[in-house]
Protein backbone atom coordinates (compact mmCIF):
# COMPACT_ATOMS: atom_id res chain seq x y z
CA UNK A 1 0.00 0.00 0.00
CA UNK A 2 1.10 3.58 -0.55
CA UNK A 3 0.76 6.51 1.85
CA UNK A 4 -2.50 7.74 0.34
CA UNK A 5 -4.10 4.31 0.70
CA UNK A 6 -2.89 3.93 4.27
CA UNK A 7 -4.19 7.41 5.15
CA UNK A 8 -7.58 6.60 3.69
CA UNK A 9 -7.76 3.41 5.75
CA UNK A 10 -6.79 5.23 8.95
CA UNK A 11 -9.21 8.14 8.46
CA UNK A 12 -12.09 5.64 8.41
CA UNK A 13 -11.56 4.93 12.13
CA UNK A 14 -13.67 7.48 14.12
CA UNK A 15 -11.45 7.35 17.20
CA UNK A 16 -12.24 10.72 18.76
CA UNK A 17 -10.46 11.05 22.10
CA UNK A 18 -13.58 10.41 24.19
CA UNK A 19 -14.02 6.90 22.80
CA UNK A 20 -11.74 3.87 22.75
CA UNK A 21 -8.99 3.75 20.13
CA UNK A 22 -8.78 -0.05 20.30
CA UNK A 23 -10.11 -0.52 16.76
CA UNK A 24 -7.45 1.53 14.99
CA UNK A 25 -4.74 0.07 17.22
CA UNK A 26 -5.87 -3.44 16.33
CA UNK A 27 -5.54 -2.56 12.65
CA UNK A 28 -2.14 -0.91 13.12
CA UNK A 29 -0.78 -3.77 15.21
CA UNK A 30 -1.71 -6.19 12.42
CA UNK A 31 0.04 -3.94 9.87
CA UNK A 32 3.19 -3.73 12.00
CA UNK A 33 3.30 -7.51 12.42
CA UNK A 34 2.87 -7.96 8.67
CA UNK A 35 5.84 -5.62 8.16
CA UNK A 36 8.00 -7.72 10.46
CA UNK A 37 7.71 -5.81 13.74
CA UNK A 38 7.55 -7.25 17.21
CA UNK A 39 4.85 -5.41 19.14
CA UNK A 40 4.18 -4.31 22.68
CA UNK A 41 0.67 -3.40 23.81
CA UNK A 42 0.15 -0.93 26.67
CA UNK A 43 -3.50 -0.77 27.75
CA UNK A 44 -5.05 1.52 30.36
CA UNK A 45 -8.36 3.02 31.44
CA UNK A 46 -8.68 6.77 31.09
CA UNK A 47 -10.06 9.01 33.90
CA UNK A 48 -13.66 8.60 32.71
CA UNK A 49 -13.48 4.81 32.43
CA UNK A 50 -12.79 4.37 28.70
CA UNK A 51 -10.30 1.71 27.67
CA UNK A 52 -7.33 3.01 25.68
CA UNK A 53 -4.47 1.30 23.84
CA UNK A 54 -0.89 2.17 22.90
CA UNK A 55 1.00 0.05 20.37
CA UNK A 56 4.79 0.04 20.19
CA UNK A 57 6.49 -1.82 17.35
CA UNK A 58 10.16 -2.75 17.00
CA UNK A 59 11.98 -4.01 13.94
CA UNK A 60 15.73 -4.63 13.81
CA UNK A 61 18.34 -5.29 16.46
CA UNK A 62 21.10 -3.41 18.25
CA UNK A 63 20.81 0.10 19.66
CA UNK A 64 20.17 3.56 18.30
CA UNK A 65 18.16 3.61 15.12
CA UNK A 66 14.90 5.59 14.96
CA UNK A 67 12.06 6.07 17.43
CA UNK A 68 9.00 7.47 15.66
CA UNK A 69 6.04 8.74 17.72
CA UNK A 70 2.47 9.42 16.59
CA UNK A 71 -0.99 9.53 18.16
CA UNK A 72 -4.09 7.66 17.03
CA UNK A 73 -6.83 9.87 18.52
CA UNK A 74 -8.48 12.78 16.73
CA UNK A 75 -10.52 15.79 17.79
CA UNK A 76 -14.30 15.87 17.23
CA UNK A 77 -15.59 16.73 13.75
CA UNK A 78 -18.63 18.82 14.60
CA UNK A 79 -19.25 20.83 12.54
CA UNK A 80 -17.97 19.30 9.30
CA UNK A 81 -17.89 21.35 6.12
CA UNK A 82 -19.43 18.93 3.62
CA UNK A 83 -22.83 17.26 3.29
CA UNK A 84 -21.49 15.11 0.45
CA UNK A 85 -19.10 13.10 2.61
CA UNK A 86 -18.61 12.75 6.32
CA UNK A 87 -15.43 13.50 8.29
CA UNK A 88 -14.52 9.82 8.44
CA UNK A 89 -15.12 9.20 4.73
CA UNK A 90 -11.72 10.04 3.17
CA UNK A 91 -12.23 12.02 -0.03
CA UNK A 92 -9.68 13.18 -2.59
CA UNK A 93 -10.40 16.47 -4.33
CA UNK A 94 -7.69 17.81 -6.60
CA UNK A 95 -4.39 17.72 -4.73
CA UNK A 96 -5.91 17.23 -1.25
CA UNK A 97 -7.21 14.38 0.88
CA UNK A 98 -10.04 15.51 3.15
CA UNK A 99 -10.98 13.78 6.40
CA UNK A 100 -10.71 14.17 10.15
CA UNK A 101 -7.18 13.20 11.16
CA UNK A 102 -5.85 13.27 7.60
CA UNK A 103 -3.35 15.96 8.64
CA UNK A 104 -3.24 15.46 12.42
CA UNK A 105 -1.81 12.94 12.16
CA UNK A 106 -2.78 9.88 10.19
CA UNK A 107 -1.03 11.08 7.09
CA UNK A 108 2.20 11.02 9.06
CA UNK A 109 1.60 7.47 10.28
CA UNK A 110 0.81 6.44 6.72
CA UNK A 111 4.04 7.99 5.45
CA UNK A 112 6.08 6.11 8.05
CA UNK A 113 4.38 2.78 7.29
CA UNK A 114 5.00 3.25 3.57
CA UNK A 115 8.59 4.32 4.22
CA UNK A 116 9.12 1.16 6.23
CA UNK A 117 8.00 -0.92 3.28
CA UNK A 118 10.30 1.02 0.94
CA UNK A 119 13.43 1.15 3.08
CA UNK A 120 13.08 -1.67 5.57
CA UNK A 121 12.08 -4.61 3.43
CA UNK A 122 15.64 -5.87 3.22
CA UNK A 123 16.17 -5.99 6.97
CA UNK A 124 17.51 -3.47 9.47
CA UNK A 125 20.87 -3.45 11.22
CA UNK A 126 19.63 -1.03 13.88
CA UNK A 127 16.14 -0.78 15.36
CA UNK A 128 13.15 1.10 14.04
CA UNK A 129 10.57 1.78 16.74
CA UNK A 130 7.06 2.98 15.87
CA UNK A 131 5.09 4.26 18.86
CA UNK A 132 1.34 4.82 18.45
CA UNK A 133 -0.34 6.49 21.41
CA UNK A 134 -3.80 7.39 22.70
CA UNK A 135 -5.12 10.65 24.14
CA UNK A 136 -2.55 13.10 22.77
CA UNK A 137 -5.32 15.58 22.03
CA UNK A 138 -6.53 15.66 25.64
CA UNK A 139 -3.37 15.68 27.72
CA UNK A 140 -0.82 13.11 26.43
CA UNK A 141 -2.21 10.28 28.58
CA UNK A 142 -1.03 7.56 26.22
CA UNK A 143 2.51 8.91 25.94
CA UNK A 144 2.70 9.15 29.74
CA UNK A 145 1.79 5.46 29.95
CA UNK A 146 4.40 4.55 27.34
CA UNK A 147 7.14 6.54 29.09
CA UNK A 148 6.33 4.88 32.41
CA UNK A 149 5.57 1.30 31.39
CA UNK A 150 7.08 0.39 28.02
CA UNK A 151 10.18 -1.81 27.90
CA UNK A 152 10.73 -0.73 24.28
CA UNK A 153 10.74 2.91 25.41
CA UNK A 154 13.46 2.12 27.96
CA UNK A 155 15.49 0.62 25.09
CA UNK A 156 15.09 3.81 23.05
CA UNK A 157 16.27 5.94 25.97
CA UNK A 158 19.21 3.74 26.88
CA UNK A 159 20.25 3.28 23.24
CA UNK A 160 19.84 7.01 22.49
CA UNK A 161 17.61 6.41 19.50
CA UNK A 162 17.04 9.27 17.09
CA UNK A 163 13.54 10.46 18.01
CA UNK A 164 11.00 11.88 15.56
CA UNK A 165 7.57 13.07 16.68
CA UNK A 166 5.65 13.01 13.41
CA UNK A 167 3.22 15.90 14.04
CA UNK A 168 2.54 18.11 10.99
CA UNK A 169 5.33 20.66 10.43
CA UNK A 170 5.43 20.71 6.60
CA UNK A 171 8.53 18.55 7.15
CA UNK A 172 10.39 21.40 8.82
CA UNK A 173 12.49 20.57 11.87
CA UNK A 174 11.13 21.70 15.26
CA UNK A 175 13.61 21.64 18.12
CA UNK A 176 11.43 23.21 20.84
CA UNK A 177 7.80 23.69 21.78
CA UNK A 178 5.88 25.08 24.71
CA UNK A 179 4.52 23.05 27.59
CA UNK A 180 0.86 22.75 28.51
CA UNK A 181 -0.69 23.18 31.96
CA UNK A 182 -4.35 23.20 32.92
CA UNK A 183 -6.32 23.50 36.15
CA UNK A 184 -9.90 23.93 37.37
CA UNK A 185 -11.22 25.91 40.34
CA UNK A 186 -14.78 25.24 41.55
CA UNK A 187 -16.86 27.34 43.92
CA UNK A 188 -19.88 25.65 45.51
CA UNK A 189 -23.11 27.44 46.38
CA UNK A 190 -26.78 26.63 46.77
CA UNK A 191 -29.45 27.15 44.12
CA UNK A 192 -32.56 29.08 45.10
CA UNK A 193 -34.90 31.74 43.75
CA UNK A 194 -32.98 35.00 43.80
CA UNK A 195 -35.88 36.83 45.46
CA UNK A 196 -35.30 34.86 48.66
CA UNK A 197 -32.33 34.66 51.01
CA UNK A 198 -32.30 30.87 50.85
CA UNK A 199 -29.56 30.53 48.24
CA UNK A 200 -25.79 30.90 48.21
CA UNK A 201 -24.37 32.38 45.02
CA UNK A 202 -21.20 30.48 44.14
CA UNK A 203 -20.00 33.39 42.04
CA UNK A 204 -19.41 35.55 45.11
CA UNK A 205 -16.48 33.40 46.25
CA UNK A 206 -15.29 33.03 42.66
CA UNK A 207 -15.07 36.77 41.92
CA UNK A 208 -11.94 37.48 44.02
CA UNK A 209 -10.31 34.34 42.58
CA UNK A 210 -10.99 35.63 39.08
CA UNK A 211 -9.40 38.92 40.07
CA UNK A 212 -6.19 37.08 40.87
CA UNK A 213 -6.40 35.16 37.59
CA UNK A 214 -6.68 38.49 35.75
CA UNK A 215 -3.65 39.86 37.64
CA UNK A 216 -1.60 36.80 36.64
CA UNK A 217 -2.81 37.19 33.05
CA UNK A 218 -1.65 40.79 32.95
CA UNK A 219 1.68 40.03 34.63
CA UNK A 220 2.50 37.32 32.10
CA UNK A 221 2.03 39.89 29.34
CA UNK A 222 4.17 42.55 31.04
CA UNK A 223 6.87 40.71 33.01
CA UNK A 224 9.90 39.76 30.84
CA UNK A 225 10.27 36.57 32.92
CA UNK A 226 7.18 35.19 31.17
CA UNK A 227 8.21 36.23 27.65
CA UNK A 228 10.42 34.25 25.27
CA UNK A 229 11.21 35.86 21.94
CA UNK A 230 12.12 32.47 20.44
CA UNK A 231 8.39 31.71 20.25
CA UNK A 232 5.42 33.29 18.48
CA UNK A 233 3.53 34.40 20.45
CA UNK A 234 6.27 35.00 23.05
CA UNK A 235 3.97 34.80 26.10
CA UNK A 236 2.42 31.85 27.89
CA UNK A 237 -1.16 32.50 26.72
CA UNK A 238 -2.83 32.45 30.17
CA UNK A 239 -6.33 31.51 28.99
CA UNK A 240 -9.19 31.95 31.49
CA UNK A 241 -12.57 30.23 31.12
CA UNK A 242 -15.59 30.82 33.39
CA UNK A 243 -19.01 29.20 33.66
CA UNK A 244 -21.62 29.06 36.43
CA UNK A 245 -23.99 26.80 34.42
CA UNK A 246 -27.01 28.84 35.58
CA UNK A 247 -29.63 28.86 32.84
CA UNK A 248 -31.96 31.55 34.21
CA UNK A 249 -31.38 35.04 35.58
CA UNK A 250 -33.40 34.70 38.78
CA UNK A 251 -31.53 31.78 40.35
CA UNK A 252 -28.47 31.80 42.59
CA UNK A 253 -25.61 29.81 41.07
CA UNK A 254 -25.08 26.42 42.71
CA UNK A 255 -21.56 26.27 41.34
CA UNK A 256 -19.07 28.45 39.51
CA UNK A 257 -16.14 27.02 37.58
CA UNK A 258 -12.97 28.70 36.38
CA UNK A 259 -10.53 26.90 34.08
CA UNK A 260 -7.07 28.09 33.12
CA UNK A 261 -4.85 26.70 30.37
CA UNK A 262 -1.39 28.09 29.74
CA UNK A 263 1.76 27.30 27.77
CA UNK A 264 5.13 27.93 29.43
CA UNK A 265 8.33 27.94 27.39
CA UNK A 266 11.50 25.96 28.21
CA UNK A 267 13.17 27.18 31.39
CA UNK A 268 10.13 28.89 32.89
CA UNK A 269 8.91 27.73 36.30
CA UNK A 270 5.24 27.03 35.65
CA UNK A 271 4.75 25.51 39.08
CA UNK A 272 5.02 28.93 40.73
CA UNK A 273 1.84 30.00 38.89
CA UNK A 274 0.08 26.77 39.80
CA UNK A 275 0.91 27.20 43.48
CA UNK A 276 -0.07 30.87 43.45
CA UNK A 277 -3.45 29.91 41.99
CA UNK A 278 -3.88 27.04 44.44
CA UNK A 279 -3.14 29.37 47.36
CA UNK A 280 -5.70 31.91 46.14
CA UNK A 281 -8.32 29.19 45.75
CA UNK A 282 -7.77 28.14 49.36
CA UNK A 283 -8.12 31.75 50.52
CA UNK A 284 -11.43 32.03 48.66
CA UNK A 285 -12.73 28.72 50.01
CA UNK A 286 -13.03 27.06 46.62
CA UNK A 287 -11.78 23.72 45.32
CA UNK A 288 -8.66 23.53 43.15
CA UNK A 289 -7.77 20.69 40.80
CA UNK A 290 -4.65 20.46 38.64
CA UNK A 291 -5.88 18.75 35.47
CA UNK A 292 -2.65 18.01 33.62
CA UNK A 293 0.83 19.21 32.94
CA UNK A 294 3.12 18.65 29.99
CA UNK A 295 6.72 19.79 29.93
CA UNK A 296 8.10 22.07 27.25
CA UNK A 297 10.31 20.34 24.72
CA UNK A 298 13.79 21.64 24.04
CA UNK A 299 16.77 20.23 22.17
CA UNK A 300 19.78 22.42 21.45
CA UNK A 301 19.42 23.60 17.84
CA UNK A 302 23.22 23.56 17.52
CA UNK A 303 23.53 19.94 18.67
CA UNK A 304 25.01 17.34 16.35
CA UNK A 305 21.68 15.53 16.25
CA UNK A 306 19.65 18.54 15.13
CA UNK A 307 22.29 19.49 12.58
CA UNK A 308 22.16 15.94 11.21
CA UNK A 309 18.36 16.03 10.88
CA UNK A 310 18.58 19.40 9.14
CA UNK A 311 21.08 18.04 6.64
CA UNK A 312 19.03 14.91 5.95
CA UNK A 313 15.77 16.83 5.57
CA UNK A 314 17.17 19.67 3.48
CA UNK A 315 16.20 22.36 6.01
CA UNK A 316 18.56 25.21 6.87
CA UNK A 317 17.48 25.98 10.44
CA UNK A 318 15.37 24.41 13.17
CA UNK A 319 12.34 26.29 14.47
CA UNK A 320 10.08 26.53 17.52
CA UNK A 321 6.29 26.13 17.73
CA UNK A 322 3.75 27.17 20.33
CA UNK A 323 1.63 24.01 20.33
CA UNK A 324 2.43 20.89 22.33
CA UNK A 325 3.02 17.26 21.37
CA UNK A 326 3.60 13.88 23.01
CA UNK A 327 7.21 15.04 23.41
CA UNK A 328 5.99 16.66 26.63
CA UNK A 329 6.02 13.15 28.16
CA UNK A 330 9.15 11.91 26.39
CA UNK A 331 11.68 14.04 28.25
CA UNK A 332 13.99 11.05 28.86
CA UNK A 333 14.83 11.07 25.15
CA UNK A 334 18.10 12.93 24.56
CA UNK A 335 17.55 13.17 20.81
CA UNK A 336 14.12 14.33 19.75
CA UNK A 337 12.62 16.66 17.15
CA UNK A 338 9.14 17.20 15.75
CA UNK A 339 8.90 16.69 11.99
CA UNK A 340 6.03 15.44 9.89
CA UNK A 341 4.01 15.97 6.72
CA UNK A 342 1.07 18.38 6.61
CA UNK A 343 0.41 21.87 7.88
CA UNK A 344 -0.58 22.39 11.53
CA UNK A 345 -2.90 25.16 10.32
CA UNK A 346 -5.15 22.42 8.91
CA UNK A 347 -5.33 20.47 12.17
CA UNK A 348 -8.67 20.61 14.02
CA UNK A 349 -10.38 22.56 11.22
CA UNK A 350 -13.89 21.81 9.93
CA UNK A 351 -12.45 20.87 6.54
CA UNK A 352 -9.23 19.14 7.59
CA UNK A 353 -7.06 18.04 4.69
CA UNK A 354 -3.51 17.12 3.75
CA UNK A 355 -1.76 17.73 0.46
CA UNK A 356 -1.09 14.54 -1.48
CA UNK A 357 2.36 15.93 -2.23
CA UNK A 358 3.09 16.07 1.50
CA UNK A 359 2.27 12.38 1.86
CA UNK A 360 4.78 11.55 -0.86
CA UNK A 361 7.45 13.88 0.50
CA UNK A 362 6.91 12.56 4.01
CA UNK A 363 7.30 8.99 2.79
CA UNK A 364 10.53 9.77 0.95
CA UNK A 365 12.03 11.67 3.89
CA UNK A 366 11.16 8.98 6.44
CA UNK A 367 12.57 6.33 4.09
CA UNK A 368 15.77 8.35 3.85
CA UNK A 369 16.04 8.50 7.64
CA UNK A 370 15.50 4.73 7.91
CA UNK A 371 18.22 4.05 5.38
CA UNK A 372 20.60 6.45 7.13
CA UNK A 373 20.04 5.39 10.74
CA UNK A 374 18.79 1.79 10.53
CA UNK A 375 20.39 0.04 7.54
Amino acid sequence: MNALEYTQELVRFPTVSNVSNASICGYLEDVLKRLGFSTERIEYTDPVGVGKVNIIGKKGNGTGGIAYFAHTDVVPADPWFSSEHGPFEPTVRGDKLYGRGSCDMRGSIASMLTATELAGSGGLSRPLYIVLTADEEIGYGGAEQVARRSRFFREMVQGESNGIVGEPTMLEVVHAHKGTYGFKATSHGKAAHSSTNKGINANLAMIPFLGEMKRIHDETLEDPAWQDSAFDPPGISWNIGINDHTKVLNMTAAQSICTVYFRPTPGQNAETLIERSRKMAKQCGIDFEALWSGSPMYVDPESDFVREVLALSGNETAKTVSYGTDAAMLTDMKKLVVMGPGDIAQAHTQDEWILLDQLEKGTQLYAKLIRHWCT
